[in-house]
C-alpha cells in the first residue's frame, strides 16, 4: 500500500456511503491523531484502539443525525499524497469551507487543525480537508 492515509479515509467515505455505524481499519501514529482530532471536532461518535495482532486496528462508531440520518462528516479529501506533497505556511493557511471546516496537517509539533496550526504559528503538510 503506497498511501495508507488515503486507504483511511475511502474506509470512511465508503462506510458513510454504505450506511454503516461502525468501521474498522488499520491502525497506525498518525492514523489515530486524525482519529481523535476527528472526534474533537464532533464529526465521529466515538473510537477504540484494538491492540491485537502485530498492527492492531481502530474501530470508529460514525455519527448521523437522529432525524434525518445524514451524517456528520459530508466531504473528506486527500490533499497531500506521496507523489505529490502539499505544504503550507502559517500565512497561507487553507480555509475549508470558509472556516466551517477543517484541515488537517503534519506538523513538526504533531498533527492539528489549520486553526491550532496558524494559532501557533508553524506550518506544515496539508494532510486532509474535512467538512
Amino acid at each position: 500500500m503506497t498511501d495508507p492515509i488515503a486507504d483511511y479515509l475511502t474506509r470512511l467515505r465508503n462506510a458513510i456511503k454504505a450506511r454503516h455505524r461502525v468501521v474498522e481499519v488499520p491502525a497506525s501514529n498518525l492514523k489515530k491523531e486524525i482519529t481523535k482530532i476527528l472526534f474533537e471536532k464532533g464529526y465521529i461518535l466515538n473510537f477504540k484502539f484494538m491492540d491485537e495482532g502485530v498492527q492492531g486496528t481502530i474501530k470508529i462508531a460514525l455519527k448521523y443525525d437522529a432525524v434525518n440520518k445524514v451524517n456528520a462528516i459530508k466531504r473528506l479529501d486527500r490533499v497531500s499524497s506521496p507523489g505529490l506533497r502539499r505544504y503550507v505556511g502559517y500565512r497561507n493557511m487553507p480555509r475549508v469551507l470558509n472556516g466551517l471546516g477543517i484541515a488537517i496537517l503534519s506538523t513538526s509539533k504533531g498533527v492539528m487543525t489549520n486553526k491550532e496550526a496558524s494559532e501557533q504559528k508553524i506550518g506544515g503538510e496539508v494532510l486532509c480537508y474535512v467538512y
